[in-house]
């Protein structure tokens, strides 16, 4: 199945950009960010900014926006079956070269797994120095952490707004 990642979502005040790897099928059915119920991205993200957890996507991305954070994705295009990273085929690079020449406020970039960051550093080749971390996937595929772990570890956003 050939698929398309979303526009980001970001602001010109961004300071940090979070970056997956691609939508996963429930996302792009949903055509939105980590749409799969399951997926603890918007959980942290509430929890982290002290805020009431919604559903709504408009209140999730305005969340991002109001706390200077952008999301998207590293790959804009991909081949796979299923949602599984291990399974993408014939990717392509978002334009990240044209995306940090216009956000020019982030200073930090921070990978949700590591195959977006292992995408990220075959494609992209940075000509600013920026923080990067690479936290544990938020995908309910990724099970060989607890929440609360991998939640400790994603709390590092507190450290960088």
């Amino acid at each position: 199945m050939k698929s398309f990642s979303f526009a980001p979502i970001s602001s010109p005040t961004s300071k940090i950009l979070i970056l997956g790897t691609m939508p996963g099928t429930k996302s792009l059915e949903l055509n939105q960010y980590y749409g799969h119920n399951q997926n603890n991205f918007w959980k942290f993200m509430f929890q982290i900014l002290g805020e009431e957890f919604s559903k709504d996507y408009e209140i999730r991305k305005s969340l991002l926006i109001k706390n200077n954070i952008a999301l998207w994705d590293v790959l804009q295009f991909c081949e796979r079956v299923g949602s599984l990273d291990s399974a993408i085929k014939n990717e392509i690079a978002n334009d990240f070269e044209n995306f940090l020449e216009t956000h020019t406020q982030i200073e930090a970039i921070l990978f949700n797994g590591q195959k977006a960051a292992a995408f990220f550093k075959k494609y992209v080749h940075l000509t600013k120095e920026y923080k990067t971390f690479t936290l544990p996937s938020t995908s309910p595929a990724n099970a060989s952490k607890a929440f609360q772990d991998k939640f400790n570890e994603w709390s590092i956003i507190k450290t960088l707004l």
